[in-house]
């Protein structure tokens, strides 16, 4: 079967961690990586670095760095601890090498492109936000990545996990 990178759009709400513990149990697979997919849209974090990376997105981040909040805060992400206790745990329980990757911009375009660019076997979303303002816009990024991703889509919702 050869690796796969399983992709997890990754925002750190209830329902995005829905998504990787559904990604985590049912999809990873011994040798695969699984590559959490973050997007900030925020521009307002240290320039110079982001500035390098704006177009592209960051290098592949491993686990070991993702939860050094020194490094975490240099891509102006910070995973809490239940995000970190399921990528620890699928790691270790499934022999899953775990990566994340920071795009900065707009979010249903930048996962899409990373689907394409890192290249994503298949992608698992969130169906739902943390609020009702962040709801209707998830609800639209998660509508949007199935209609324009160039590979398989499952869209997890908060309740089924």
């Amino acid at each position: 079967m050869g690796e796969r990178n399983v992709g997890v759009a990754m925002d750190f709400s209830a329902c995005s961690k829905a998504a990787l513990r559904w990604a985590a149990t049912n999809l990873a697979r011994r040798g695969d990586r699984l590559v959490l997919v973050h997007v900030n849209p925020s521009y307002q974090i240290e320039q110079g670095v982001v500035h390098l990376w704006e177009q592209d997105g960051s290098p592949l981040i491993p686990l070991y760095e993702f939860s050094d909040p020194l490094i975490t805060k240099r891509y102006g992400v910070s995973p809490d601890n239940e995000t970190l206790d399921i990528l620890a745990q699928v790691a270790n329980q499934r022999q899953v090498e775990v990566v994340a990757k920071v795009y900065w911009g707009d979010p249903m375009k930048k996962i899409c492109e990373g689907i394409e660019k890192i290249p994503l076997h298949c992608l698992v979303v969130g169906s739902r936000g943390l609020s009702k303002v962040k709801r209707a816009l998830l609800g639209s990024v998660s509508s949007y990545v199935v209609n324009h991703a160039t590979c398989p889509v499952t869209v997890v919702k908060e309740s089924a996990f």
